[in-house]
């Protein structure tokens, strides 16, 4: 009877855990706090620098010039001047100004100390001028390569794994207070790495310290200086009913409409992206005049403010619920429309994020569905959010965040809506979404 033969005995697998363990561990979690006071300045300077040259150029400028208020043109020329500056940014200075939002929001890592300056200068010059875009993806990376650079400058044989750590702690303070808590900035960023598993825990800690860090600078330089904290917070939340039959039947209603509406901007912005590309400069600043424009024709059309089609949507979100009563259904269509069109040109052309306005586009259409039977106002502006974030951003697990913890106790009454108007947004959202080509497969290799 010839013996079974033995073979060697299987390795023993890593523990993905033995990093924090160890004291280099201890030290990074000490570094990451300390990273987390100057990051999380800079980024209070840096929303500071854009609400203070908003105020500037929309209220300061236009009465200087001898306006009694800021005409409902001014945003035109405004805007190709500030197309022209992001174009300028973009060609001549490293780093084509960062993140392009019309690919989504996707953490590629922190940027290089050289492109610094053209991510910040593109950034200002769209969000000052009231570009339809975000903050948020230019804190992330000049979060991240702030503390990149500041590491590097002091220690230059640091490891890639732990530069990578310190360079995601440093995102997680500059955009530890923007979405209204640390925890929803958090969820963002890693949803958005893609982070999983055991390296989610160890990059977990880390971002965490730094983005509580980074909270406590914000509320105490509020106090200091009296700007703000630049969070998003809404006021007093409309009393919300119990989820029945009819607000499942909405939910489904909210999440189909938003996929099919999200899918439209984003195709038309990587479209117009692929044209901008060809001639930077002069298709971005018609690009800003474009946007304009659609805020032109809603204040005329409707006798509000342009300002309301403009910028992020970040502060305007907590008014357009407070003062919903006044809205009707025909002037929330018209600002869905201006300002879904006006976020499509400014994805394709200027630098931000893509968050904030896809909320605000989510808001302005779950408003105007709550005129139907059968959908409350609070419902109707949660799903909202929800399911056109998801749209736009394919993190489901943040658009439910997102569209549940800023309503505090109402957002657990609306939360399984919101979580069923998620899901079916992002399944049809991927499915509208056209599927990677496959690279070619080569044939030199053995037969």
């Amino acid at each position: 009877m010839s013996a079974t033969p033995v073979g060697p005995p299987a390795a023993t697998p890593p523990d993905p855990f033995a990093l924090v363990r160890t004291r280099k561990y201890a030290v990074l979690l000490i570094m990451t706090a300390l990273l987390g006071i100057p990051i999380s300045a800079a980024a209070f300077g840096f929303l500071a620098l854009v609400s203070e040259l908003q105020s500037l150029t929309y209220t300061d400028l236009p009465r200087g010039l001898g306006f009694d208020k800021t005409p409902s043109w001014w945003p035109i020329p405004l805007l190709a001047v500030a197309g022209l500056l992001v174009a300028l940014a973009i060609r001549y200075l490293p780093g084509e100004g960062g993140h392009k939002p019309a690919e989504g929001l996707v953490a590629k890592g922190a940027p290089s100390a050289a492109e610094l300056p053209g991510i910040a200068l593109a950034a200002v010059a769209s969000l000052a001028a009231g570009a339809v875009i975000g903050p948020e993806a230019p804190l992330i990376a000049l979060g991240g390569g702030l503390a990149v650079f500041a590491v590097r400058s002091v220690k230059r044989d640091i490891q890639p794994s732990a530069s990578a750590v310190l360079g995601a702690a440093g995102s997680f303070a500059a955009v530890s207070t923007l979405l209204g808590s640390p925890l929803l900035g958090a969820f963002l960023l890693m949803e958005a790495a893609g982070l999983g598993g055991a390296m989610m825990g160890v990059v977990l800690a880390p971002g965490l310290l730094a983005a509580g860090v980074g909270a406590l600078i914000f509320t105490g330089l509020d106090s200091w200086t009296g700007l703000g904290t630049y969070s998003l917070v809404l006021g007093q939340v409309p009393h919300a009913s119990r989820p029945d039959v009819a607000g499942f039947g909405w939910a489904l209603v909210i999440g189909v409409a938003s996929a099919l509406l999200g899918a439209g901007i984003h195709r038309s912005a990587l479209l117009l992206q692929a044209q901008v590309e060809r001639r930077r400069v002069v298709f971005t600043v018609l690009t800003g005049a474009l946007v304009g424009v659609a805020a032109l024709v809603y204040a005329e059309g409707t006798g509000n403010e342009a300002s309301e089609v403009l910028y992020s949507g970040q502060n305007a979100l907590s008014p357009l619920l407070a003062d919903q009563a006044g809205y009707t259904v025909g002037t929330l269509v018209v600002l869905l429309v201006c300002k879904a069109v006006a976020y499509s040109l400014s994805l394709s052309s200027f630098r931000g994020g893509p968050v904030f306005p896809s909320m605000f586009v989510g808001a302005a259409g779950g408003l105007a569905m709550a005129h139907l039977p059968g959908l409350d106002v609070t419902s109707g502006f949660a799903m909202g959010v929800g399911a056109m974030c998801v749209a736009m951003l394919k993190l489901p697990m943040t658009a439910v965040l997102l569209a549940t913890l800023l309503l505090g106790t109402q957002g657990l009454t609306v939360m399984p809506l919101v979580i069923v108007a998620v899901v079916v947004s992002y399944v049809i959202s991927l499915r509208l979404t056209p599927a990677p080509v496959p690279s070619p497969v080569s044939n030199s290799g053995p037969q």
